[in-house]
């Protein structure tokens, strides 16, 4: 891309401003003498001299009377493609003037010239005025619908969902952009008394029960949704509506645009499945939040993650007296450190490299450091890998969770989050069990220590890393297959944020020895989010792209709980948040179960799960299992 230089980018402009005040000064000259041409019946033979030389030698000083003017209202700084009602208002703002200093100049310097004439000049002129300035838009509207009539071939018919601010502003770049090579062919909005009016040409054909029908009959390609206030029960109706026409759907990404002023058709994307999950986003009191952080010192295990990077995100805008990342994964590690200290320059930010399996590092960094908050996010999490390699999931979650834990207890750290999820409720495979011992863990130490610990349960992550969205998105882009497990598998589902607010609030709540839970709604269906993902990109399942069912991974059931019978459930003041109360269990024979558990482990022992399973009465093993 070549950049011209200021100057001949300033030569453009000025040539079309005074490209557009010649036609102003030939429109007012024209139009003068039309109202004198008017006057004697069109009869150029029938005009007195008196009243010709009144004319030519007025209309060169009201010209530029007249240039003035429309200078002082701003007339000249509009762009041509874009011009609308407000210019209208800012003309007839300066006929207004003109029509003052009209009758001042015309009455006192004596022109001799008929008022008739005068009038119907004026009239014309400010006819011709407005016709200028809309004539540019007028013909860019032409060569753009005759450019879709020729590229036809290229382009695609466009729905537009939503007829209100946000679609009124992508329909005008339908209009008005070059950059817009589409054709936005219909509209449809809920409002029935919108349905038979138009929205910057394009009609507006009925509401989202119409929206198959106006496909097929408008041969659509494809579908904006416009409607950035749609709670998301509305926005998951509607989208599930648009997955059944087989047209590539794209939205807003939401309200924040509008306030923004952001709403331009380079800022649609692809449908996310968070749109469809129909329940609205968990809240949070950021103000409890701030309460408890700001001013501490906060330590953050596994920080480069998914959960850990997004809590130090948060945690950064919390104003924590100090920010301590470890990881042991350098590129993670670097990655939230330069975005940080982009994004928080004023924050106070220590990112270590180590392990939570290393007693003597663990040690030390807590005991150098003294956090007041430890979040404890390091983990391995991969069902299936740690199938194939489960001593590696006791030793780095059970074990570095209990030797993080006794550090957090000797050293005073206020608070301790272990961070959990549902598939160590009735665990059937490794890692869920690896996540049970670690709540296990949190309870006995919450008991003997005066530190608070407590653990966050939750379900799937959208978005995080190793999980099913990012990788239906790249089997998708690739042509597919899209690989479904089972088709009756169903999952809990949050965003990355939803996980850290809720980690975050239970870190308020904690009073020790609590297992928090969100409550995330319906489960999802994961066949159903595959194909309706395939379907808003625009394809067709099991036609343009093939769903494959490869079964039961190891270790891997149906569906997921949130609490096992024996925890209860409390509500918190937070209704979405909730606690299992703790499990009763003998803190000795535990202590005495995980100097087992760590001792096998190294060992590199081939049964380690039955270990587990003595230790983890809920754990059944997927072949023991019906699930």
């Amino acid at each position: 891309m070549v950049l011209k230089k200021p100057s001949s980018l300033n030569l453009s402009v000025a040539a079309k401003v005074a490209l557009i005040i010649l036609l102003d000064v030939l429109s007012t000259t024209a139009s003068y003498f039309l109202g004198i041409w008017f006057r004697y019946d069109f009869a150029f033979e029938n005009i007195p001299a008196a009243h010709m030389q009144g004319f030519l030698s007025a209309i060169g000083p009201w010209c530029l009377i007249t240039i003035g003017v429309f200078m002082l209202f701003q007339l000249y700084s509009s762009i041509w493609a874009f011009v609308s009602t407000p210019e209208v208002f800012r003309i007839t703002g300066a006929y207004g003037a003109l029509a003052v200093i009209g009758v001042l100049v015309f009455h006192f310097d004596g022109v001799v010239m008929p008022r008739s004439s005068m009038i119907v000049g004026f009239l014309i002129n400010y006819i011709c005025t407005v016709g200028i300035r809309f004539s540019y838009r007028l013909s860019r509207s032409v060569l753009k619908k005759f450019s879709h009539m020729t590229h036809a071939a290229g382009m695609k018919n466009v729905m537009l969902i939503g007829a209100g601010d946000a679609g009124r502003a992508l329909a005008m770049e339908f209009s008005n952009s070059d950059f817009v090579k589409d054709h936005l062919a219909c509209v449809i909005d809920d409002n029935p008394f919108k349905v038979g009016k138009r929205l910057c040409g394009a009609p507006i054909v009925g509401t989202r029960g119409d929206i198959p029908k106006m496909v097929e009959h408008y041969k659509i390609g494809k579908i904006i949704f416009a409607i950035p206030s749609a709670s998301a029960r509305t926005r998951k109706e509607i989208l599930d509506i648009c997955a059944t026409t087989g047209c590539e759907v794209q939205t807003l990404p939401g309200i924040f645009q509008m306030v923004n002023g952001e709403v331009s058709v380079s800022k649609l994307r692809k449908v996310d499945p968070q749109d469809l999950l129909g329940r609205e986003p968990i809240k949070v009191n950021l103000d409890e939040i701030m309460d408890y952080i700001s001013g501490k010192v906060v330590l953050v295990t596994g920080g480069g993650g998914s959960i850990g990077s997004e809590l130090c995100r948060q945690i950064a805008r919390a104003n924590p007296r100090q920010l301590i990342i470890f990881e042991i994964y350098e590129n993670n590690a670097y990655d939230i450190q330069m975005e940080l200290r982009r994004t928080c320059p004023d924050l106070n930010l220590e990112v270590l490299i180590g392990s939570v399996r290393n007693t003597n590092r663990v040690n030390d960094v807590v005991g150098r450091y003294r956090p007041d908050l430890i979040f404890h996010a390091a983990a391995h999490k991969h069902v299936p890998l740690m199938e194939e390699s489960p001593n590696e999931a006791i030793k780095n979650n059970v074990m570095g969770t209990y030797k993080l834990a006794k550090a957090a207890a000797r050293f005073g750290v206020k608070r301790f989050v272990q961070i959990s999820t549902d598939k160590a409720v009735n665990p059937t495979n490794i890692m869920g069990a690896s996540k049970r011992l670690c709540e296990m863990v949190v309870q006995m130490m919450n008991r003997e220590s005066a530190t608070e610990f407590v653990a966050v349960r939750f379900g799937n992550v959208l978005g995080s890393n190793g999980s099913v969205i990012p990788l239906f998105k790249k089997q998708i882009a690739a042509g597919g297959p899209v690989t479904v497990t089972h088709p009756d598998i169903i999952r809990y589902f949050m965003t990355i944020p939803e996980a850290v607010s809720l980690v975050l609030q239970a870190g308020y709540y904690a009073k020790g020895g609590e297992i928090f839970v969100l409550d995330m709604g319906e489960p999802v269906k994961i066949d159903t989010m595959a194909r309706n993902m395939i379907r808003l990109s625009g394809y067709e399942p099991d036609v343009d792209i093939k769903i494959e069912y490869t079964g039961l991974r190891p270790g891997e059931k149906l569906y997921e709980e949130l609490l096992m019978k024996e925890e209860g459930m409390q509500e918190t003041a937070n209704k979405l948040i909730h606690i299992g109360k703790p499990i009763e269990m003998d803190d000795e024979k535990f202590k005495e179960q995980l100097a087992r558990l760590d001792k096998a482990c190294k060992a590199e022992v081939t049964n380690i799960k039955d270990v587990v399973a003595e230790i983890v009465p809920t754990y059944k093993r997927r072949q023991e299992s019906n699930a």
